[in-house]
């Protein structure tokens, strides 16, 4: 059954993708499931069951693989960034592209300006930096195809750019929800041309990339949001359904499974989230309260840009005496009807939960098209759900498992303790029976797939992993800090 659904899920890939193939993050439809059936390994080190590693400089994208080539980013120098491709078969490295990344942000420590994760199909390979825009190279030479501008993302908490571009047909789907201009776009593969754009100004800051569902009414293209999960039209970028089910961001990426979309989420209130940063920037004056001043002393030295004042900062000030407190914490941060995970909400007051919701509708299908929503205290902010056998599993931060089954929700085991604590940026993925869990401290678990917890190893890569690990051609590829490897 899970050969004839990835298949399926090929036929909108486009670009003569083979079965075997992870263009993306998280391989076909962001889903994180291989339908190979080689046999891949459960115990291995990064010396042992390795056919071939290369070195890289830093990154915490993750590899993609396609007609034979492996492709990953990786920092040449602090100042340089660049796409490095390799021999799927053999680790020969095929060529290297750099960019100048000129005048960008300062990031989280935790983060890397090599941190998106690029898509690729037979023919060319697509790659997104905040400063650059969308790129285009050629899959066999890197040679340049396109590049589209776009605006330099806006981050106030620092997190920095971290989503990728993902593949449908002919089409190159990116969603960039930041601080000033947040928006959903659509190029032409072949010319860079944008088809359409959304705007997503009702939008606070998320992290997820669209999935496709497809439902007897045709394709859609489903993004996660600030309070909303929203059912797009492919050809014209209109906006179908909404479902108000989600809370004040999300950095997890939803799985789409017959016509089924499953989300994980946790987020915190925007009020609780600014006093908590605002307090750890030091000010000395932990009043629950947020002035301009808080606010620049919190970003640093960089003058934070007075157009993110006036959509954010100025709406709050109701009484206009420069200090946010209370609700209008809630008022400044997130956009005008749509305050999904306000601090002062009552209704919403719940900031872990799991859902499922049904594709196809038209319009608000709150109401009718969630089939079940559960409140849990087990999912993780950054890591994705992983759907497969109509399970779904969950890992987070310091290292707890719980599973679910998929028709109703129930829960199924968990939370369990995987023997690796610490914490977990890369999302589960599956082949060959198992599921493999790469931790940020180097190692990576390997599960065997059942509806009850059974941990086969705990491997150490001998260094931090962040990137999602990719499956393709009988092996797993692994990006490390500093390396690509092949296991099998």
């Amino acid at each position: 059954m899970m050969r004839m659904v990835t298949a399926g899920l090929l036929v909108f890939m486009g670009a003569a993708l083979q079965a075997d193939d992870w263009p993306q993050f998280r391989g076909i439809n962001c889903s994180g499931v291989s339908d190979t059936t080689a046999p891949l390994p459960a115990q291995f080190s990064d010396t042992d069951h390795v056919k071939w590693s290369v070195k890289l400089g830093d990154g915490i994208g993750s590899p993609v693989i396609a007609s034979g080539r492996v492709v990953t980013t990786t920092m040449f120098d602090e100042k340089t960034v660049g796409l490095a491709a390799f021999d799927v078969a053999t680790g020969k490295e095929l060529w290297k592209r750099s960019w100048p990344i000129g005048d960008a942000d300062e990031i989280h420590a935790t983060n890397s300006h090599a941190g998106t994760t690029p898509a690729v199909d037979a023919d060319r390979v697509y790659f997104y930096f905040s400063t650059l825009g969308m790129i285009c190279v050629d899959a066999k030479s890197g040679d340049d195809i396109w590049r589209h501008p776009l605006p330099v993302p806006y981050f106030i908490f620092k997190w920095g750019a971290g989503m990728s571009p993902v593949l449908y047909k002919d089409l190159v789907l990116f969603c960039q929800d930041d601080d000033l201009h947040p928006a959903l776009y659509a190029f032409d593969k072949r010319t860079g041309e944008l088809r359409w754009q959304d705007d997503r100004n009702d939008m606070a800051v998320n992290y997820s990339h669209p999935v496709i569902c497809e439902t007897p009414t045709g394709d859609e293209i489903v993004v996660a949001g600030t309070g909303m999960l929203i059912g797009y039209d492919p050809a014209t970028g209109k906006r179908l359904w909404f479902a108000r089910t989600l809370l004040r961001n999300i950095k997890t990426t939803p799985v789409s499974r017959d016509g089924v979309v499953y989300v994980s989420l946790q987020s915190k209130g925007i009020a609780s989230q600014w006093l908590a940063s605002i307090d750890r920037a030091d000010t000395g004056n932990s009043d629950n309260k947020v002035t301009k001043d808080e606010v620049q002393k919190f970003f640093g030295k960089r003058p934070v840009p007075e157009a993110f004042y006036k959509k954010t900062f100025d709406r709050g000030d109701l009484n206009g005496d420069g200090v946010l407190e209370g609700r209008e914490l809630d008022i400044a941060f997130l956009p005008p009807g749509n305050e999904a995970g306000a601090a002062y909400d009552a209704e919403v007051a719940e900031d872990e939960f799991v859902l499922a919701v049904k594709g196809g509708g038209r319009g608000d299908v709150t109401k009718t098209h969630v089939l079940w929503k559960h409140p849990t205290k087990h999912t993780d902010h950054i890591v994705s759900p992983l759907v497969v056998n109509h399970r779904m599993f969950l890992v987070k931060s310091g290292g707890i498992a719980t599973c679910f089954e998929t028709e109703k929700g129930k829960q199924l085991f968990g939370p369990a303790r995987i023997n690796n604590a610490g914490d977990y940026f890369a999302s589960p993925v599956y082949g060959d029976g198992k599921i493999y869990v790469a931790g940020e401290n180097g190692h990576i678990v390997v599960l065997r797939d059942a509806p009850k917890l059974e941990i086969l190893a705990v491997n150490d890569m001998g260094d931090s992993v962040l990137g999602t690990p990719a499956i393709a051609d009988g092996a797993l590829f692994v990006r490390t800090r500093k390396s690509l490897l092949r296991i099998e």
